[in-house]
């Protein structure tokens, strides 16, 4: 079901009702570009740690658009043997709500932009019917300055209460409108009148003034000509008459500000709804997810991994599963294209599927990739025809495998990393993968050398691969371990280039990170130095948020304040939980839920729910 801001209201409650039925969810997204400086391979280095990758992508892929969200809900039909599907292809664009709303900076890639196209991706429904967003901080920005906005339109501000002070260049004009507005009131006839576009300045004066001289007896309200051009009305009306138009106001303003908040509710009920999510090499969008429609990603991976989590608390990327025993023996492909295509023939069994009624069925022997709701319903078959295959191993069988069972856990939270050669993936829930590296070679030289005067420079040490990380530095990977001390020995007296271990150059990286934050720890005994010590609540002047996390996202740096909200929020017992349209969750809130939802998954474990898997069938590898 294509959604764009014209029909987004009258089948939000489809996309609600389908949150709450499905078993689990299949999610795509399409961006404006992928990188907006070093290219793909740099990018996605060979040698890259969880780390770097995260640096990387969040340095140079978040100031592109998610501009179509495909999302499709599954849930299993018992009694016909089959899957129910429910799609839906969102255009998203971050309309501008009024001029206090966020006005966002987004950038294009032209070779992005050119696939799109050559795929025929529709970009008028993006820029011209795509549903607007907000985050969490901006909502809560613009409802505040909503309250301030009526509080001051009601004359409850301090100004309303004695007359306004007036600047000099502004009394003629206020004059004017007075003189206006004495003759409206004494007129029997009219019974509105309309002032002549101002600025908000000038608008707010008369507003101010109006309340204080006119507190009865009239209404006033700014309306918008078809030229965007700003004006105020006032009309003469009784009390009661009054305070009806004005709760018509407030209402039609706070639908406004809903409709403002547009697709991020799609989000919030998806995360609120605890439920798993599939994704196809789905590190990018569940970043841009998070960064666009929660709030802006913090600077540490771990507290990425904390936020994400929280916002989705079971996440599984089928290219990993793909990647991985017992699929990669038999998978050659992982692509999303060629992975559909091969999960069709034998051993694996394609799963019966049948759109709801309502809504439009794809066909997969038609191809229409590249569109998100496509892509996410194609991801989705993928999924189930994996997952019933581990069903198929056991002993007896077991043909028809849920979101929930045991078999497929190993794969949660661990969103694949591509191109990296020795850590297959990203470990949302604990310590990424280290492996030791010691047949690595970092290397730097001058900016003029290309990938021939490496191979050149290596041609004694046999095959080798060679990683690119910048234009002056890459990894060389040598064969043989035991080589590697004789080429950092062949460096010492080079002048243009220097070749170093692995081990040395994690080091010293290391020791930069520990300069810059005994840096930022002293800075901060500074500023508490000065700081005048104030009688009252006690406030932690060392615990800050994440970068831009204001006010909604209490992350601490500190892995001990972090475990400490982690017993803290394994012994609430919170109350059911339940879907909801608001987006001012605070993140404590949302890790309680993530917190509750693994009691409750290990509460089914334990009651029998998937007592016919064994414990472990097989693991995902921590070596590759």
């Amino acid at each position: 079901m294509e959604i764009t801001r014209s029909n987004f209201k009258i089948n939000l409650h489809k996309v609600y009702q389908a949150i709450e039925e499905a078993d689990f969810f299949a999610i795509d997204g399409e961006f404006s570009g992928i990188s907006d400086g070093p290219s793909v391979t740099a990018l996605t280095s060979g040698f890259d740690t969880p780390e770097d990758r995260y640096r990387k992508l969040k340095k140079h892929s978040m100031d592109f658009l998610l501009f179509q969200f495909g999302l499709c809900a599954f849930k299993y039909d018992h009694t016909d043997s089959k899957h129910i599907t429910k799609s839906f292809n969102f255009y998203v664009f971050p309309r501008p709500f009024s001029r206090s709303s966020p006005d966002v900076k987004f950038v294009c890639q032209s070779s992005s932009i050119d696939f799109l196209a050559s795929q025929g991706f529709d970009f008028n429904k993006v820029f011209c019917s795509g549903i607007p967003y907000l985050n969490q901080e901006e909502e809560r920005q613009l409802r505040e300055q909503f309250e301030e906005k009526r509080s001051q339109a009601n004359g409850a501000g301090a100004l309303a209460k004695c007359p306004v002070a007036i600047p000099e260049d502004q009394k003629k004009f206020m004059d004017q409108v007075i003189e206006k507005i004495e003759d409206f009131l004494q007129s029997e006839e009219k019974r509105s009148l309309a002032l002549d576009p101002c600025t908000g300045f000038q608008r707010k004066l008369i507003y101010q003034t109006l309340s204080w001289k006119y507190p009865k007896g009239i209404h006033v309200e700014t309306l918008e000509t078809d030229k965007k051009e700003r004006h105020i009305v006032i009309s003469k009306v009784d009390e009661e008459e009054r305070k009806r138009r004005e709760q018509e106001r407030y209402t039609k303003e706070q639908e406004e500000l809903n409709d403002a908040v547009g697709f991020s509710r799609v989000i919030h009920a998806i995360a609120n709804s605890g439920k798993l999510v599939v994704g196809h090499n789905m590190l990018l969008d569940v970043m841009h997810t998070i960064h666009q429609f929660y709030c802006p990603l913090p600077v540490d991976l771990n507290e990425f991994k904390e936020m994400t989590t929280c916002v989705f608390p079971r996440l599984l990327d089928t290219k990993l599963m793909a990647s991985t025993q017992p699929f990669k023996d038999i998978i050659n492909n992982t692509s999303l294209a060629e992975l559909e295509k091969r999960l069709k023939e034998t051993p694996f069994d394609p799963p019966k599927v049948e759109s709801a009624e309502g809504f439009p069925s794809y066909d997969t022997a038609s191809e229409q990739l590249h569109e998100a709701g496509y892509d996410a319903y194609i991801t989705g078959l993928c999924f189930i025809s994996m997952a019933n295959y581990l069903g198929s191993l056991l002993s007896p069988p077991k043909m028809c495998v849920s979101a929930r069972s045991k078999l497929i856990e190993p794969f949660f939270n661990k969103l694949f990393l591509m191109r990296v050669m020795d850590i297959p993936y990203l470990n949302l829930e604990g310590p990424d993968l280290q492996p030791k590296r010691d047949h690595v070679l970092h290397v730097t030289f001058p900016k003029e050398w290309k990938t021939s005067d490496l191979y050149q420079l290596f041609s004694a040490f046999g095959n080798i691969q060679i990683s690119w990380i910048d234009d002056t530095s890459a990894f060389v990977s040598l064969s043989q371990p035991e080589q590697v001390q004789i080429a950092v020995n062949t460096s010492k007296y080079a002048e243009s280039y220097r070749i170093q271990t692995y081990a040395e150059y994690v080091g010293k990286k290391q020791e930069g990170k520990q300069v810059k934050r005994k840096w930022m720890e002293d800075s901060w005994k500074e500023v508490d130095r000065k700081r005048p010590h104030v009688l009252g609540p006690c406030y932690h002047t060392n615990s800050f948020t994440a970068t831009g996390i204001v006010g909604k996202r209490g992350l601490s740096p500190d892995p001990r304040e972090a475990g400490l909200e982690d017993r803290e929020s394994e012994e609430t017992s919170g109350s059911e939980l339940e879907q909801t349209d608001s987006c001012a969750d605070h993140l404590p809130e949302g890790r309680k839920k993530a917190k509750k939802l693994k009691r409750m998954k290990k509460e089914l474990s334990l009651a029998g729910s998937v007592s016919d898997s064994p414990a472990v069938l097989f693991e995902v590898p921590d070596t590759w």
